[in-house]
C-alpha cells in the first residue's frame, strides 16, 4: 500500500470546522455529564430503596447480568474494532513494525493477562488473610477442648449427672466456629465483589478517557454531531452496568459517591483535556502518532473489559451464584438480561 486513497476533499474541508466543532463539544460536555450520572446512579439508588425486600437479591442479579452484557459488548463491538481500525489506518499500516505484527491483538491479550494478575494477587492476599484468622480460631478451639479434657474426674462425673454440658459446650463452640467460617466466606465474597467493581471501573474509566480525549482533539463537526448522541446512550448503558456492580459490592456511602462521581466526570474531563491539548499543541487527531496511541490504549482497555465481563461477571454469576442455582427460572431470566444488555450496547455501533 503506497498511501491513502483520495476522498471527497470538498466535504472533508467543510466538515473540518474548528468553531462549529468547539460549540458541539461544549454542549456535549453537559449532556454527557448528565447522562453518565443518571446511568450509574440509577442502579445504586434502586438498590438502596429495595434493600431488604424479597425481590432485592434477584433484581440486583438481573441488573448485574445486564451489566455484563453491556461491558462485553462495549469491549468487543466498540473498543476493540476502533483499536484495530486505528492501527490498520493507511498512515500507520504502511510503516514498520505496524504492518508486520497484529499489535491490537497483542495489547488485548496483555490487558486480559494484566486483569488476571490483579485478580489473582488480590484474591490470594484475601485468602491468606482470612486463612490465618481461621487457623488462629481453630487453634483456640483445640486449646479450649484440651483444657476441658484435663478437668477433674469428679467435675466430669458431676456434669454427667446433670446432663452432658461438656458436649453442649463443644456443640456451641462448633456452631460458633461454623458461623465464623461462614462469616469469613461472606466477607471474602464481598471483598471479591468490591475488587471486581474497582477493577471494572478502572477499565471503563480508562476507556472513557480515551473517548473523551479523542473527541476533544477532533475538529470534524460531521463526526462529532452523531458521536454526542451515541455517547449519551453509551454512558447511560455503561453506567447502569457499572452501577449494578457497585450496588452489589456493598460499599459505604462515601465510596459509592466517589465511584459514581469518577465515572460521571471522566468523559467530560477527557473532552476538556483533548481540547486543551489541541489548542496548546495543534495536535492532529488523525496523525499517525495519535492513531497509534488510540489503537494501543484501546486494545489494552478492551482486554481488561473482556476479562472482567467473561470471568468476574458472567462466569461467577452463572456457575457460582447460589440464587441462580436454587431458582431454575432465574438462570433463564439472567441470560435474557445478558443478551438484552449486549444487544442494547451493540445497536449503538450503528452511530458510534
Amino acid at each position: 500500500m503506497s498511501g491513502c486513497p483520495a476522498g471527497d476533499v470538498s466535504r472533508a474541508q467543510w466538515c473540518r470546522n474548528g468553531p462549529a466543532a468547539k460549540n458541539l463539544k461544549m454542549v456535549s460536555i453537559g449532556i454527557i455529564l448528565v447522562t453518565s450520572a443518571l446511568g450509574i446512579s440509577s442502579p445504586v439508588v434502586l438498590a438502596r430503596l429495595f434493600e431488604g425486600k424479597p425481590a432485592y437479591t434477584r433484581t440486583l442479579l438481573l441488573i448485574k447480568c445486564f451489566a455484563a452484557g453491556v461491558v462485553l459488548s462495549t469491549a468487543l463491538v466498540h473498543v476493540l474494532p476502533d483499536a484495530f481500525a486505528a492501527l490498520a489506518d493507511c498512515q500507520v499500516a504502511v510503516h514498520h513494525p505496524w504492518r508486520d505484527f497484529p499489535f491490537s491483538g497483542l495489547l488485548t491479550l496483555f490487558g486480559a493477562l494484566l486483569a488476571l494478575l490483579v485478580d489473582v494477587v488480590a484474591t490470594s492476599h484475601a485468602h491468606g488473610s482470612f486463612g490465618s484468622k481461621g487457623r488462629q480460631q481453630y487453634q483456640r478451639l483445640e486449646e479450649g477442648m484440651k483444657q476441658r479434657s484435663e478437668a477433674p474426674v469428679a467435675e466430669v462425673a458431676m456434669s454427667g449427672c446433670h446432663g452432658n454440658h461438656g458436649g453442649d459446650e463443644r456443640e456451641e463452640i462448633g456452631e460458633e466456629e461454623e458461623g465464623e467460617q461462614g462469616s469469613e466466606e461472606e466477607r471474602l465474597e464481598k471483598l471479591k465483589q468490591r475488587l471486581v467493581s474497582q477493577v471494572l471501573e478502572i477499565g471503563i474509566v480508562f476507556h472513557s478517557v480515551i473517548i473523551g480525549v479523542t473527541m476533544g482533539m477532533s475538529q470534524n463537526q460531521c463526526s462529532i454531531r452523531p458521536l454526542v448522541v451515541a455517547l449519551s446512550f453509551h454512558q447511560i448503558f455503561e453506567g447502569m452496568g457499572l452501577g449494578g456492580c457497585i450496588a452489589q459490592a456493598g460499599f459505604g456511602l462515601g465510596t459509592v459517591v466517589y465511584m459514581c462521581l469518577m465515572f460521571s466526570v471522566t468523559t467530560p474531563l477527557g473532552i476538556i483535556l483533548g481540547m486543551i491539548v489541541f489548542y496548546m499543541t495543534g495536535y492532529d487527531d488523525s496523525s499517525p502518532n495519535a492513531l497509534i496511541s488510540e489503537g494501543l490504549l484501546g486494545s489494552l482497555s478492551a482486554g481488561i473489559l473482556i476479562y472482567m465481563a467473561l470471568v468476574d461477571l458472567i462466569a461467577t454469576d452463572f456457575f457460582h451464584n447460589k440464587t441462580m442455582s436454587s431458582i431454575p427460572q432465574m438462570k433463564k431470566a439472567c441470560y435474557t438480561a445478558l443478551v438484552f444488555g449486549s444487544a442494547s450496547m451493540s445497536v449503538l455501533a450503528l452511530w458510534a
